[in-house]
């Protein structure tokens, strides 16, 4: 299993509409984000306590980590 941060926006980035965003670490947040958009900067949520499906709530997102469930080649059936 793997981890996904999800990052809510409390309001939209300007040029698109979407307020849900999905990632495979807190590093490929700020590819897409600078601190100035979700409220909080790297070094903050690499020790905000995220790990273990922890919560950090800024004024201008949400941001969550949580357990990413796959199923195994062998689960075809």
């Amino acid at each position: 299993m793997g981890k996904v941060i999800h990052v809510h926006l409390t309001h939209p980035m300007e040029g698109t509409r979407q307020r849900d965003w999905y990632f495979g670490s807190i590093s490929a947040v700020y590819t897409v984000f600078g601190a100035e958009h979700i409220g909080a900067t790297k070094g903050y949520l690499l020790h905000a306590g995220l790990s273990g499906n922890g919560t950090v709530i800024t004024k201008k997102a949400i941001i969550k980590q949580s357990t990413l469930i796959r199923g195994s080649r062998s689960d075809k059936g």
